[in-house]
């Protein structure tokens, strides 16, 4: 089914670490060459490393989501390398778990220019990019169930992925015509290295309580809807949100 991906480019932001490297390395897997985007080059060259071991493909190329200059060339050089880029996996991004009325100016911008001012340039090149090779291609965002129900103490967070999911439609609908499909993945709350302490304690205990599978995601869990928008085997979706979240946005309030 996800045979077309052997023969495909997959540019991932936010590749070194958490979601992004699992993302990279199971479209590896898949037989796609992949350029690994981030900050921390160093990182990306682990990860670069471990694909190559495995027969893979990959090259790590430096991106700040934040610099529109960057964020191009990023693609030129990730064409030379790897040839043109035909998949992206739109996931950089940060949070801050912050009382509203404690949130600068400052954080309030940060969150907001990575989390969807960067997604909104990476997705402009991307399109670019696809119209300057006369090829279609797959954007896929990844944006959260936070962007549909609210939380407490994440709110640039909550407003960037609420963002994100209207850009995805948008984006959508203007650039069918084209052959470029964007879509989404909203996971919930999925098991990293980062929150693995917190939903050990008795807060994160009781928020697993309200997911109605009673657990946290896998990053594992996410394979199946990021292979599937990625790939051709999604070639008639356009504009769509995936949620994966072990039920938790059809819970009651």
């Amino acid at each position: 089914m996800f045979e077309d991906l052997k023969s495909k480019t997959v540019l991932v932001t936010g590749a070194y670490s958490g979601l992004g490297r699992h993302f990279a390395l199971v479209l590896a897997g898949a037989g796609a060459r992949v350029a690994l985007c981030g900050r921390r080059k160093a990182l990306g060259e682990e990860v670069a490393a471990q694909i190559r071991a495995s027969g893979g493909q990959a090259r790590v190329i430096g991106m700040d989501v934040t610099q529109p200059a960057g964020v191009q060339a990023a693609f030129d050089q990730a064409a030379k390398a790897l040839g043109p880029v035909g998949i992206v996996i739109n996931n950089a991004g940060i949070a801050l778990t912050q009382p509203a009325l404690d949130v600068s100016e400052a954080d309030w911008t940060g969150v907001i220019d990575v989390n969807l001012n960067g997604a909104w340039r990476v997705a402009q090149a991307a399109a670019r990019h696809f119209i300057a090779h006369g090829r279609p291609g797959s954007i896929v965002n990844i944006a959260s169930i936070l962007g549909q129900r609210v939380a407490s103490h994440v709110a640039p967070y909550a407003a960037a992925k609420a963002g994100l999911l209207h850009l995805t439609r948008a984006l959508a609908l203007e650039w069918a015509r084209h052959g470029i499909r964007v879509n989404a993945i909203a996971p919930g709350y999925i098991a990293t290295d980062l929150n693995r302490d917190f939903f050990a304690s008795p807060a994160g205990e009781a928020l697993i309580k309200r997911v109605p599978q009673r657990r946290l995601g896998q990053p594992g869990d996410l394979d199946g809807p990021l292979l599937l928008l990625a790939s051709d085997a999604s070639a008639f979706m356009t504009g769509s949100v995936i949620d994966v979240d072990g039920g938790h946005l059809a819970s009651s309030l």
